[in-house]
Parts: structure tokens; sequence; C-alpha cells
């Protein structure tokens, strides 16, 4: 059994080509898809936040509004890019989103990765410590966020506050208890899904990752599930740690199908997402049912992942992208075993 949720990156653009011409389009449809999504019996509603572009960037706000408009469906981001985060102000809006979502959060965090602008983390008002990186400061960030999350009081109380405060050191408000145990890392590297293991945070992996042996891509991302999950058990967690992967997959089961997605084979691919760091990208899948299940049953990092976001082309609408997701639900997951 799997949890099946999608991903959407949010992007918009002023063209007819588009179903999502504006950003307003983007954050209300995202909201629509997710309570499509819940009544389809979906999982989760995962939003990817990119600055300085055409697509979702600000996530509380959306998930807020999520949680509020659905009861069930999970909801949270991949990723959230930690460079640009104030840790307290992110720990006090998402300890709101949670407690509106009815303690539904499932926050996935990370370095990053390269973004529209030169450093755009410093026009947020960040910059690394001397002889750290940004990639450090993103990981110091995340820290102080999740020590944040754990609720316990760290400020010292004013002796004459203008409202009565409860004793000891004060924490941030508002507190959502289980928070801390749903907050993600999003690791492109075996170090740093070890480094989330012992930290106490689930993992995501993408669509990419740097290659770091040369092999598909898929048993390169199934090999760092397997490190992460023995760095978890060495660090003596009490509880099972969750584990996503994303993928791209199209069931062509109708005309529309075989139009936007049909005929086009797809592979493994390997580029360079900064100057000097060579990544291997996986391959989309997109064919007739029977063929699709037999092509995802090979795919070792699914087998080895609870979770599965479905990354939908959110620019066609919410009622393609909802048809997407129902094909996967209804004519590939049960052959395979996870539903």
């Amino acid at each position: 059994m799997k949890k099946i949720g999608f991903l959407s990156f949010g992007h918009w653009t002023p063209s007819s080509q588009s179903q999502v011409r504006s950003a307003s389009d983007a954050l209300l449809q995202s909201i629509d898809l997710a309570v499509a999504a819940e009544q389809l019996g979906a999982d989760g509603a995962y939003f990817r936040v990119h600055h300085f572009a055409r697509q979702l960037a600000s996530p509380f706000p959306l998930l807020a509004a999520v949680g509020a408009k659905t009861s069930r469906i999970e909801i949270g981001t991949a990723v959230i890019d930690m460079r640009y985060e104030n840790p307290l102000y992110m720990a006090e809006d998402a300890g709101a989103a949670d407690i509106i979502a009815g303690g539904r959060l499932q926050l996935g965090i990370s370095r990053g990765s390269p973004e529209q602008v030169i450093d755009g983390w410093r026009y947020f008002g960040y910059v690394p410590q001397e002889d750290k990186s940004d990639a450090d400061m993103a990981r110091h960030h995340a820290e102080v966020f999740l020590d944040t999350l754990r609720g316990e009081g760290f400020a010292q109380p004013n002796p004459r506050p203008m409202f009565p405060n409860p004793p000891g050191l004060l924490r941030l408000e508002p507190h959502s208890q289980g928070l801390r145990e749903r907050i993600w890392w999003g690791a492109a590297t075996n170090a740093t899904s070890e480094w989330a293991a012992k930290l106490g945070m689930n993992l995501q992996s993408s669509t990419l990752k740097f290659d770091e042996s040369g092999k598909p891509f898929h048993v390169q991302q199934a090999e760092q599930i397997r490190i992460y999950r023995e760095a978890w058990k060495a660090a003596g967690h009490k509880r099972e740690p969750r584990v996503s992967v994303s993928r791209s997959i199209f069931a062509l089961v109708d005309d529309r199908d075989r139009a936007y997605f049909g005929g086009n084979e797809s592979r493994d691919q390997i580029g360079f997402i900064e100057e000097n760091t060579r990544a291997i990208f996986g391959r989309s899948y997109a064919a007739e049912p029977d063929v699709l299940i037999k092509e995802l049953a090979q795919d070792e990092a699914i087998a080895e992942a609870d979770t599965l976001l479905l990354t939908v082309p959110n620019q066609l609408g919410v009622d393609y992208n909802a048809h997407v997701i129902e094909a996967i639900l209804t004519h590939v997951a049960p052959a395979l075993g996870w539903r």
C-alpha cells in the first residue's frame, strides 16, 4: 500500500495556450485541485515553492486555504527553500496553517535548487556566515526551525508584559503538537539524506539527484533511500520514518492523454543543475495502463518508498489534472498493490 498524492509547481503564464494565466489562477486552481483530489481518494496535495518566478512562492496562505476547504487529504510542500526563510516566523506560519488543517501538514524543506536570480536569498536579508556556504545557511535555518517546533520555551518574559504570561520561558505561538514529526527534507545526495535521518526528518527524493555512481536514476534513488533508513535506525529514533519519491506518470486512457503525452519515449537524462554539479534526472512514464504497470513495477525507488507524488501539468487546468490523478488511482495503482 502507498500514499499517492500530487505535486504541483503552480506555473502560470499570460498565454492563450495556458489554463493558468495569472497568480490568482494558480492559487485558486491549486485549492480546487486539492479538493478534487480528496474527492477522488488521493492522499496528498503538495506544492513546490520558487521565488522570483511565475510559480507558487508563499506556501502558508495556500496551505491554510487548502486546509480550510478539505478534511482528510495531507497537505504539504516539496520543497520550501530554507535559504530564504526566517525559521521563527516560519514556525508561527506553519503552526497556524497546521492548526487550521487539523494537523494534516507535511512540510518538505530543503537547501533548495538554483533560482531565477543570482543569490536571491540575499534580497530576503540572508547572508551566509563567513567561511559558510548558502547550503550551510539553509541547514542552519532548518535546525533552528526544527528546534522551535518542539514547543519548548526559550524567550525571557517581560516582567511587565502587556498581557499575563504563563510561568517560565516563552515559546512561539501558536504551537501545533506533532508538526515536528511531519517535517521532510528534500535530499539530492546520499550524505544529506543521512543528515536528515539523524535529525529525525522524513525523506523526500525528487525526480533528480546528484549523479553519485553513474547507475540508472531509480537505482541510485533506491540506494539513497536504503542509506537513509540505515542512518535513521542508527540514530535510534522511536517512530518509523516516511519516504516519498516524485514521478511524472501519465496513463494514456483517452484521446487527450495520447495527444498530450503519447509517443514520447523518455529516459534518464544527465545535466548540470549547478556549474560543477552533475545531476541525473529521472525519466517520465507515459503509456497505456497495462504497459505502465509493467514499467512501474521495475522502478526500485518507487518500491522502496511509502509515498508517491505525481507531478502534474498544472497549466492544463483542474479538470484535466484531476483526470490524470484519477487514471492512476483507478487503472494503475490497484494492479501494483498500491491500493
